[in-house]
Order: structure tokens, then sequence, then C-alpha cells
């Protein structure tokens, strides 16, 4: 049975990274961090990785320094009712059974003990508006965007725009801003023909304003804080997860950020300053945290937003930063971040979604 589980078996001594690979690829979405003789070590989770990179830990780290050693288990002669309760309890799908020396004998899914696929969970509710930037251009899906607005743009048989909005449904999301430009009449008529049972209300721009110029208008419209995304990303991530992280933290701002792999497939030359030749790296590999355009904003830094005047999100986050405000960071992982305003991108939307 064990040979079934092998996705999500990993060594200790397995760098992070390779990790974060393996979790993109399984189902299971965790993996138990086994040794040679498959003695369990502990789990690691998206949450575990998160937590590490926000210590300011290294994703070169070994997985043994990472994953969290308190997993549950039970042994043998596990009672079934007691592990359907602590499933159910401690919201997991699946369950180890380690022997006398804490090797991994079996393991118990939801599945099969509860006779079932387990049906989603429903979602709690996010009490938050939800601001949607769809003025832009959208100049990098030329030439679609000569004829439609960047948020019409079509993935299979809904736009993108309805495919973000509905990710905030499924929270119980009920109202949305969005912030509108380019094209703004043809947007307005799709919703006025689709109407949708959440509220939709506008934000017109005369004239560009940036990523957040046009949130002034909503300064003494909200309380409390909000989301803010772009119109061309799709974020699959756990919103509550992201709420109670901005809440916890007590951000003004947190910013929603995905961790991203270059590979340079050449030999990287490093010089002196004398331009003599000083090393060469054989195709490097970088990690970055790249901002992706969705955030969660207390309302009360809207004051520091400009009237009527070109203002980008990251001048917010630079004003607010400055004046004793704090920015947080909520890392999320490669795969649940879909940036579909380039066709590269693009294309695995469609691929992905059809």
């Amino acid at each position: 049975m064990i040979k079934e589980f092998s996705d999500i078996l990993i060594d200790p001594k397995s760098r992070l990274k390779a990790a974060m690979n393996q979790l993109n690829v399984t189902a299971k979405k965790i993996l138990f961090v086994v040794d040679e003789n498959r003695k369990m070590t502990g789990s690691l989770s998206d949450g575990d990785i998160r937590r590490w990179i926000l210590s300011g830990g290294s994703l070169e780290a070994e997985i043994r320094k990472v994953c969290f050693k308190n997993t549950f288990f039970v042994t043998p002669n596990f009672n079934v009712e007691e592990v359907k309760s602590q499933m159910l309890k401690r919201k997991i799908n699946i369950v180890p059974v380690l022997d006398s020396e804490k090797k991994i004998v079996q393991f118990l899914t939801a599945e099969k003990l509860f006779n079932a696929v387990p049906k989603p969970e429903k979602k709690t509710p996010i009490k938050l508006p939800v601001v949607i930037m769809a003025g832009g251009k959208g100049t990098r899906l030329d030439p679609f965007t000569k004829i439609l607005p960047k948020p019409l743009i079509p993935i299979g048989d809904k736009a993108i725009i309805e495919i973000i909005i509905e990710k905030f449904v499924e929270y119980d999301v009920d109202t949305f801003y969005l912030s509108l430009n380019h094209k703004s009449k043809i947007i307005k008529s799709y919703f006025e023909e689709l109407a949708p049972p959440y509220k939709i209300k506008y934000l017109y721009e005369d004239k560009p304003l940036g990523t957040a110029g046009s949130l002034k208008q909503l300064e003494n419209s909200l309380s409390g804080s909000f989301i803010m995304t772009n119109c061309d990303i799709i974020i699959e991530a756990d919103y509550n997860e992201v709420l109670n992280h901005h809440e916890k933290e007590d951000n003004d701002i947190t910013v929603v950020a995905s961790l991203k792999h270059f590979n340079i497939p050449y030999g990287i030359c490093e010089i002196s300053k004398k331009g003599t030749l000083l090393n060469i790296k054989e195709k490097p590999e970088y990690s970055f945290l790249v901002n992706t355009g969705m955030y969660i904003i207390k309302s009360e830094v809207l004051c520091h937003i400009p009237q009527d005047e070109f203002f980008h999100v990251t001048h917010l986050i630079e004003d607010v930063n400055s004046k004793g405000g704090k920015i947080g960071i909520f890392p999320i992982n490669e795969s649940a971040w879909i940036d579909i305003g380039e066709w590269k991108e693009y294309k695995l939307a469609l691929e992905k979604f059809n």
C-alpha cells in the first residue's frame, strides 16, 4: 500500500525547492518526511513552507528543518471511529499508521474510511468587499484587446473577470467594485446583460489613474479592510488564510506574493570592476517572491492617495511604509498564481480551465 503513496513521501535531506515542486503535482497537498528506513520524522504542507519563508528561512534549506514535527498519526491497533473523529476535527484527509519504530506501515484516507470522496468543505464567508482594477488597456494581449477590454477576454465560455469574481463568490462575497477607464461602456453593458446575483458598483476614471488612484473614491465609503485584485490574475489560495494572516499580523496592507523560480540555461559570467573574468556559474537557479497583484488593504490608508492623480499601489505601499505603517507578505506557491495578462500564461489558463 505504501507504493501507492510514493508521491507524498520525501527524504528529510531534500531541499525545500524540491518539496515545493512535489507538492505542486500531488493532489493530497501534504508530504510525509521519511528516511531510508521509512521512519517518519514529520510532514510538510503549504502552511509550513509559508511560515518558514516568513521567518526568513532559505529555499535551499533541507526539509528536516522546515517540516512539522508533531504530525498526527495512529498505531496499528487504531480505532476507526476515533480516527474518523480526529480527521473531521483536524480537517485532514490522510493519516499515517506507524509501528513501534515510527515506520509508516499504512495510510488511512478519508475516501476509504468514509466510503466516499469527502465533499468540499463549505468555505467560511469573507465579509469584505472586493475591488477589481479593470481599467487598463491590456496591451500585452494585443490584438485581442484592440477590440475587447482585457477583463472580457474569454477563458472557455466565461470572461476572465467572471472567473475571478466566482472565486470570491465561493466565500459569499457579494459586493464588487470595478475600476473602469478603457472601454468602460462595454464592460458595464456586459454585466447588465449578465445580470449576476452579486452587486457590481463602478469606479470611473476620466483619465488613467494607475493601479490605486481610483481607490480615492472609496475613502469615505468603506470601513475596515477590503480586497483588491488585478483583473488578469487568478489566485487559487485559501482566501480565509490570507485574511486571517492579515488580521493576525495587523497589517495595513498585505501583499499576496508568489514564489517564482527561474532557471538560466547558460553559464553566467561574473566579472571584476576591471573587466576580468572572476567565475562562471553554470546554469544557475534563482528564486524570488513576486507581487501577484492581489492585496488586502485597510481602508484607513486610503487617505494617502492624492485626489485625481496618477498613483500606483506601489506608491501607496511606499507612503504607508515611510509613515510607519505595516506592510506584510502572504506567500503562495507558484502554481497558485495564474497571470493571464501575458500570451504564454493565457494559453496555460485555457488548458487549465477548458
